[in-house]
């Protein structure tokens, strides 16, 4: 997203892009809601993986626990960013650059996570015997280091393209908004445009690989017979995965063809604003939400620790106090 910010509204296109302040306000309920409920089980979880030395030492732990901390960096912003647009508070430019930046690495950070995940589970089951060679827990931190490197290069580099090619006017953006801006990049210079599908284009290949990866291990395993009951753990764990998988795609595609009418003028601008208040709002936040619980909770170690964790504060609360004597 950190490419979408060196577009500027002028004071006419804002009157006719700006929905009213109570649309907005509706609009700002599903990423407060989301963040509220990341906020209750992400943190707990991450607690989970990270003070306990067995489970910490495990290649999908340390996974899952980045992926969840790049989605709880997502949600604690982009619910700022909503807070701000709903507010109509009008942000500096270099605030604004460096919020949609931050933005546009957890959202990376969280996708290419997603991806090192679906490749670890790939691996695990294709390649049990050697799977601990091949990703021993050295390994999977520096590959923690790559992706977080990878997700601030990736924005940087769009970033640079467009300073160096004077594509951007130095304004105060007036609405520092995710959706608004998303819209109007369609609308911006040649360098934008390109930045914009490029920056797609490398999404989509990344969930692409996120599919090929659990179409080859399903027709790998469907012989094993683990697939017959449809109760069955796995046939449970890969249809949550889907559904996770699911929401990660379709958003993406609801963009891509908004962007395609905006384009070819079959819809006006301000019904683009909304759709993309909509994808982003609501659509692009349900995976970070569903995430820690489809996936997560689905750990027997990690769901055991909480159980014990919460049993033993309720013990503690209810002990009686000792007796004076």
């Amino acid at each position: 997203f950190c490419i979408l910010c060196f577009i500027c509204l002028s004071k006419d296109s804002e009157w006719a892009l700006n929905p009213s302040g109570t649309n907005m306000k509706m609009f700002l309920i599903p990423p407060v809601v989301s963040l509220m409920a990341g906020v209750l089980i992400i943190p707990a979880i991450l607690f989970v993986i990270f003070s306990t030395f067995s489970i910490r030492q495990e290649t999908r732990y340390l996974l899952l626990g980045n992926a969840l901390l790049s989605d709880l960096i997502y949600l604690l912003f982009y619910t700022l960013s909503a807070a701000f647009s709903a507010a109509h508070v009008h942000l500096p430019k270099e605030a604004c650059v460096l919020l949609l930046f931050l933005l546009a690495v957890a959202y990376c950070g969280g996708l290419f996570t997603a991806a090192a995940i679906v490749l670890d589970t790939y691996i695990a089951i294709l390649f049990p015997l050697r799977y601990i060679a091949i990703l021993p827990p050295s390994r999977t931190k520096k590959i923690i280091v790559l992706l977080w490197m990878c997700s601030g290069a990736f924005p940087g580099i769009f970033f640079l393209v467009l300073s160096s090619t004077h594509s951007f006017v130095p304004c105060v953006l007036e609405m520092c908004s995710v959706p608004v801006i998303l819209i109007l990049t369609l609308n911006g210079t040649d360098a934008v445009k390109l930045c914009f599908w490029l920056s797609t284009t490398v999404i989509f290949l990344c969930l692409s690989l996120i599919f090929c990866c659990y179409a080859i291990l399903y027709f790998k395993t469907k012989q094993s017979g683990i697939w017959e009951s449809i109760c069955s753990r796995a046939s449970v764990t890969f249809l949550m995965h889907n559904t996770v998988l699911f929401f990660y795609f379709f958003p993406l595609l609801a963009l891509f063809v908004e962007s395609f009418l905006c384009i070819n003028v079959v819809i006006r601008l301000q019904t683009g604003i909304w759709v993309s208040l909509t994808v982003c709002n609501v659509l692009m936040i349900l995976p970070k939400v569903l995430f820690p619980f489809l996936y997560g909770l689905r750990y027997r170690e990690i769901s055991a620790s909480l159980k014990s964790i919460v049993r033993r504060k309720h013990l503690r609360l209810v002990s009686p106090a000792p007796s004076p004597s």
